[in-house]
């Protein structure tokens, strides 16, 4: 039998996943990507001598494709996942609060940590708790997560201490964009279904390894080598064509395009001709990490939420490295790299009691405008198939179940490499 061969166009993580599927299903696979750098918006780079990531990049226990991916790569050891849940939570002029989860079955683990939650006052934990037991109709719910907080009286402090802190980094949006039915699928998926699902998980190594070690599996990898157009001709036998910037253009027998939704748009030119609709109903929202070193040394923590702060999260990337996490920051993204360096350090001055007179050796920041896409409301997301049964679509922002996550992505790459594994079957039975 004559080896298939495939093109997968955008070496982020749902490429690669695809990739790695097709790889091991027996597809001879050739990646093509417009940038020098693989792992899509899950990448790394240089600064200074340094390899750090475009974006400290989280997952949960409940992000079992993405883990497995992993692993499947070799690389176990390069993750890092909690026993349990546990966060501290600084905040000006009160103690740090530890949520840490007990040995009980869901939702009972987090009960008592949150009973003794300092940045809440009782009146604040008595409404938090009672919207978290309607929250199984947060996915039936129209409208916005917020006005779904409003209409279940979450007031300033119970938004303040609970849901923003939380909900704004896992969702990568303001409350008053993220879908009620997004928001429910994280509160029930990450918090209430499984004792071990919130558990916070990272890469120990930069994301790029990971994005090599993927690559690794290809065929071959073409860095620098931005695809412009795509055709494919009808039937599950029907061969496929990419055309590349710099003119060459190369038949295959199947497509994967792993590429978000304006770049997919501008790749197809006209989307109905491939069974898609519009691609303009995907608000882009941007991730800024702001990245410090200090003469401190360790500070007891490996990442903590701050609150009352435009730093949401910050992480402990070394001794004498912090990396401060800014979600959904539009307002944060365009502003001068030495104006956020020096607002960042005066908040982590103001709320970590071990940092204080401690002095800032270096920052650098790192900024992904485009690090998730939020479907408007009303905008059905797609998933893997097209109009051709040989090309198909993988994306984070595609209908995979999720947000737009790494699990998503790994989940959409794995369900388009498998769209195009059972039509191939389909047509050698025909």
């Amino acid at each position: 039998m004559a080896e298939r061969r495939v093109a997968v166009v955008g070496a982020g993580l749902a490429g690669l996943a695809a990739a790695v599927e097709l790889a091991n299903a027996g597809w001879e696979v050739e990646i093509f990507e417009r940038s020098r750098l693989l792992g899509g918006r899950a990448t790394s780079f240089h600064i200074d001598g340094l390899e750090v990531d475009n974006g400290q990049h989280v997952f949960l226990g409940c992000c079992t494709a993405f883990v497995q991916f992993v692993r499947d790569l070799g690389m176990a050891d390069r993750l890092h996942v909690q026993d349990r849940f546990e966060a501290l939570v600084f905040s000006r002029g009160s103690p740090p609060s530890r949520l840490r989860a007990a040995l009980l079955p869901a939702p009972w683990h987090l009960v008592a940590s949150f009973i003794g939650y300092r940045q809440l006052d009782w009146s604040a934990k008595w409404n938090v708790a009672r919207a978290l037991s309607r929250s199984r109709d947060l996915r039936r719910a129209g409208g916005t997560f917020a006005q779904w907080l409003g209409r279940n009286r979450q007031g300033k402090k119970a938004l303040r201490a609970f849901w923003e802190p939380f909900f704004i980094p896992a969702l990568n949006a303001p409350l008053d964009r993220v879908s009620a039915a997004d928001a429910g699928f994280v509160v029930s998926t990450a918090f209430l279904e499984s004792a071990g699902a919130a558990r916070f998980g990272y890469a120990t190594v930069p994301l790029a390894h990971i994005a090599a070690a993927a690559a690794h599996r290809a065929t071959c990898v073409h860095l620098n080598s931005p695809v412009v157009g795509v055709a494919a001709d009808a039937g599950s036998s029907g061969g496929a064509a990419i055309a590349l910037a710099r003119g060459e253009r190369l038949r295959f027998d199947a497509i994967v395009i792993a590429l978000p939704p304006p770049q997919l748009a501008r790749l197809l030119g006209e989307p109905a001709r491939f069974g898609l609709p519009g691609l303009s109903g995907y608000e882009p929202y941007p991730v800024v990490d702001v990245h410090l070193w200090h003469d401190r040394g360790g500070l007891g923590f490996d990442f903590a939420a701050l609150l009352d702060s435009p730093v949401q999260w910050i992480f402990q990337k070394a001794h004498g490295y912090l990396c401060c996490s800014i979600s959904a920051a539009s307002d944060e993204v365009h502003r001068p790299a030495a104006e956020l360096i020096a607002a960042c350090w005066r908040e982590l001055l103001a709320a970590i009691p071990a940092l204080r007179g401690a002095q800032l050796v270096r920052g650098s920041v790192t900024r992904n405008p485009e690090a998730t896409f939020v479907a408007k409301p009303g905008v059905e997301r797609p998933g893997p198939r097209t109009a051709f049964a040989n090309v198909v679509l993988a994306g984070s922002w595609t209908d995979t179940g999720w947000p737009d996550t790494m699990e998503s992505a790994v989940r959409s790459g794995r369900a388009a490499a498998g769209v195009l594994e059972a039509s191939h079957r389909g047509s050698n039975v025909a």
